[in-house]
């Protein structure tokens, strides 16, 4: 064991966390889930260490970096370009896996590893290509999704011939993810929804769930005023250069919304997140819709705080969305499929309205556009469900848990 690492507190355990993505801005529920874990691991039982990719302009996080980690190492950001991408498409990884190889990088993580801290953790299966083979013997992979969930979902809707595409990207990541997820002792998902797929599918033996949080105080309560006659604001929320996030808002732009606007004809859409592919937003726009695209913004609560529902008409994805927590702790009711709830523990006609196909999507939206005490019963019954379940200080107690569990 080598001296003690800069700052360590008498009797902390040194805990080194390899990240495949820089962790701001907290844009998307990976990044949140993990720097939000990281903050209340921080000045613990762990001396933390982040090892992950900087990107440019990283001096401007300095700040929320300190937040989350006792040191930060890293390297220089990968930027595979688009042919490396086609090419990779042939190859063995998965081409999402691709963009972070990174021989930078793993030098910087066997630096970190030589080291000898008393436990690591991988987050995200992609990380694995920044790994020795094999990962020491304390090392736990943090896995946010079935990541093969993804692809396969995706190939189902998609249309020909890009569902071939899909299918055979789905193969390799099955196979990957079978592959690195067997390397390691422990491993933790996001959800008993994950940590039961994962069991199943890799017949990994020691997989325990870590459930989802959310800040109570930073997403405060709005109570929401009713909506204008035959009007009402609708939001969501996520990265609009994520495949997911886009193949939902095409569903709602093109087969939800005419069903919303034969109910209720002055309402409107914010769509909050950044990168939205032009092509879309020239969709909406063309299609006369009171749509709004932000592009990034800084704090997603003002829009969600002036919303009278928010909608995640999500059909493809894995893990669960932050985001759906994030809507609940502020008040705003919820429409959503079941992926899009996938893993929580919500109960439908409760704390959220469950729908699948368009019709019943719109007719929810309708319904809590026009029934302003139904609308707040719901929103009530989920910001109690967050309050009491879904802190980041108890989601971490547990990571804590079971990390001293992994030195064992």
């Amino acid at each position: 064991m080598s001296g003690p690492a800069p700052g360590e507190a008498p009797g902390q355990k040194r805990l080194l966390v390899v990240s495949p993505r820089f962790l701001f801005p907290m844009d998307q529920g990976g990044r949140i889930r993990t720097a939000n874990t990281l903050h209340h691991l921080k000045g613990g039982a762990f001396h933390v260490t982040l090892a992950s990719p900087a990107p440019p302009d990283h001096a401007r996080f300095a700040e929320e970096t300190a937040w989350v980690c006792d040191e930060w190492l890293h390297w220089a950001e990968p930027k595979p370009g688009k042919l490396a991408k086609i090419a990779a498409l042939a190859g063995r990884l998965p081409v999402s896996v691709l963009s972070d190889v990174s021989d930078a990088g793993r030098e910087v993580v066997g630096r970190a590893l030589a080291a000898k801290p008393d436990l690591v953790i991988v987050d995200f299966p992609h990380a694995h290509v920044l790994m020795p083979e094999p990962p020491p013997p304390a090392s736990i992979l943090f896995t946010h999704n079935v990541e093969a969930e993804i692809f396969e979902r995706q190939a189902k809707i998609a249309p020909f011939p890009m569902r071939l595409v899909w299918a055979h990207e789905a193969g390799k990541m099955r196979s990957f993810e079978q592959r690195v997820l067997a390397a390691y002792r422990t491993v933790f998902a996001v959800s008993e929804r994950d940590a039961a797929a994962l069991r199943a599918a890799y017949a990994l033996p020691n997989v325990h769930a870590v459930e989802t949080g959310v800040d109570t105080e930073y997403y405060a309560f709005h109570p929401r005023p009713a909506p204008i006659e035959d009007g009402g604001t609708i939001a969501f929320t996520g990265a609009m250069d994520s495949r997911s996030n886009i193949e939902g808002i095409r569903f709602l732009l093109h087969e939800v919304w005419p069903l919303v606007l034969a109910r209720r004809p002055r309402a409107k859409a914010l769509i909050v997140g950044r990168n939205p592919p032009p092509a879309l937003v020239a969709e909406a726009r063309a299609l006369g819709y009171g749509w709004t695209f932000t592009g990034f913004v800084d704090d997603v609560r003002p829009y969600v705080a002036q919303a009278h529902a928010y909608m995640i008409p999500l059909r493809v994805g894995s893990g669960t969305r932050i985001k759906v927590y994030e809507a609940m702790a502020m008040g705003c009711p919820v429409v959503s499929t079941a992926v899009g709830v996938e893993g929580l523990a919500v109960i439908p006609g409760e704390h959220y309205l469950a729908a699948e196909d368009a019709g019943a999507f719109a007719g929810a939206i309708a319904h809590l556009l026009a029934e302003p005490a139904i609308a707040a019963s719901v929103a009530t019954s989920a910001r109690t469900l967050v309050e009491t379940q879904c802190s980041w200080a108890a989601v971490t107690r547990r990571v804590e848990g079971l990390c001293h569990s992994g030195l064992t």
